[in-house]
């Protein structure tokens, strides 16, 4: 077990920090499979003989699960390093997805959310703080880009898993079987031989550790500082709680759009399915692009600021929506959406790097996890809001075609709450530092 320990990943000298991001995008990439969960929606309510809503508990279960298990094991995360952290996020969620597995095999739905969605929702948490933290570490002097390459992986997950689970599907399918069965369990196989690969290259920086030629500026930005918080007296900040609101509004309002794109586009625009499919995937590519290049350009703005830009322009584009509906202008819509969920990206990869400018590097992995139980309540909020509101005004009445103009304003409403939060991040202040 010496082998995982944190202390067997401490890189000797020469060890490039280039080699990290690699592994840190190969764990991330596997986990972010959870967003492409849908593609077994339907064969897995055919094999269970239940509704596709009772399926899609296994995935809201998950999400929760994350956000869950980062916040309390963040502090065993730190202790025990990121190789330790990844083979167990490996156990935890491919060994979710073999019981999930024997779920569809054993007709039971109730081991299909235990395994998807606890015990492989315990995986995703730990494989998701992990990676980013231990980043943070190896790019001091570029915190931002750091966490947006890792993150950027996890968002990217689903151009990997949704084409690999519905070909894996395709090829084990019989006439009594949709190979959903078969399809679990090499998924499993090919996600375990990834994340072990990215576990076996991982390392940390030695505590005297910088990178090669890198002088610390003199801190001039009262919002970054180079004392350190630790995880037990972060939460406790004002500070702390104005960015799990920052969060929680910007993943609420993103993650309405992410969820049901495909039936908005066919609503307001009377598209067909495969184009609403294919505006879906490219939804993705633009969450996953935005995670990288909206986070690598908080290093030259600060954090602050791209949040505030984040909320301001995501305001702007979700006031036109309804104006792309009523002119019935498509390439504006696909535009204005496709920047607004390249900022929600963008909002989970710049975190990180706002949490070590403002708390320092000591304990961020941990401060991170718990932060990320934002994400868990954005999950409930944004789907809730979305889904609730267009039932609510197609029952009354209302075309489907419009019956979503009121939700996008009420998306304002979020961005504008998160914004006065990020307006209103102060510097920690000194009492709280590790003395």
């Amino acid at each position: 077990m010496s082998f995982l320990s944190r202390a067997a990943t401490i890189a000797g000298p020469g060890f490039s920090r280039w080699l990290v991001p690699p592994a840190a995008i190969a764990v991330h990439m596997c986990i972010g499979q959870v967003y492409s969960f849908s593609v077994f929606n339907k064969p897995l309510s055919a094999e269970l003989g239940v509704p596709v809503s009772s399926v899609n508990w296994a995935y809201q279960i998950a999400l929760v699960m994350l956000g869950l298990s980062a916040a309390f094991f963040g502090k065993w995360v730190e202790r025990s390093g990121p190789r330790k952290t990844m083979v167990v996020s490996c156990l935890c969620f491919c060994g979710g997805l073999f019981l999930a597995a024997f779920g569809v095999q054993m007709k039971s739905l109730a081991l299909l959310h235990l395994g998807y969605g606890v015990v492989g929702g315990i995986g995703l948490g730990l494989g998701y703080i992990a990676p980013v933290s231990t980043l943070v570490k190896w790019f001091p002097d570029r915190p931002g880009m750091a966490t947006g390459m890792a993150i950027m992986g996890f968002g990217g997950g689903a151009l990997i898993g949704s084409p690999l689970g519905q070909e894996l599907m395709k090829h084990f399918a019989s006439d009594a079987d949709t190979g959903a069965f078969s399809a679990l369990l090499t998924m499993a196989a090919i996600y375990a031989a990834f994340m072990i690969a990215g576990a076996l290259i991982v390392r940390v920086p030695a505590a005297d550790w910088k990178p090669e030629g890198w002088v610390p500026k003199t801190q001039t930005n009262s919002m970054v500082t180079s004392a350190s918080v630790s995880v037990d007296t972060a939460w406790k900040t004002p500070q702390f709680w104005l960015l799990w609101t920052v969060l929680c509004m910007n993943v609420s309002a993103g993650i309405g759009i992410l969820g049901r794109a495909a039936d908005m586009c066919q609503d307001m625009f009377g598209v067909s399915a495969a184009i609403g499919a294919g505006f879906t995937g490219l939804l993705s590519i633009f969450n996953m692009g935005g995670r990288f290049l909206w986070s690598s350009t908080s290093d030259l703005t600060g954090r602050k600021m791209i949040y505030s830009i984040y909320f301001l322009l995501g305001t702007v584009l979700y006031a036109l929506l309804p104006w792309t509906q009523e002119t019935q202008n498509r390439t504006f819509f696909v535009i204005f959406t496709a920047v607004i969920i390249s900022m929600y990206g963008g909002g989970f990869a710049t975190i990180p790097a706002y949490l070590k400018d403002l708390f320092g590097t000591y304990q961020v992995g941990a401060i991170h996890g718990r932060l990320i139980t934002a994400w868990s309540m954005a999950a409930v909020i944004g789907p809730t809001l979305i889904n609730g509101f267009y039932d609510q005004r197609v029952a009354a009445g209302v075309p489907k075609a419009q019956a979503y103009n009121n939700t996008f304003y009420l998306m304002c409403g979020l961005l504008m709450i998160g914004l006065i939060a990020n307006l209103l991040v102060r510097p920690v202040h000194p009492k709280h530092h590790v003395k």
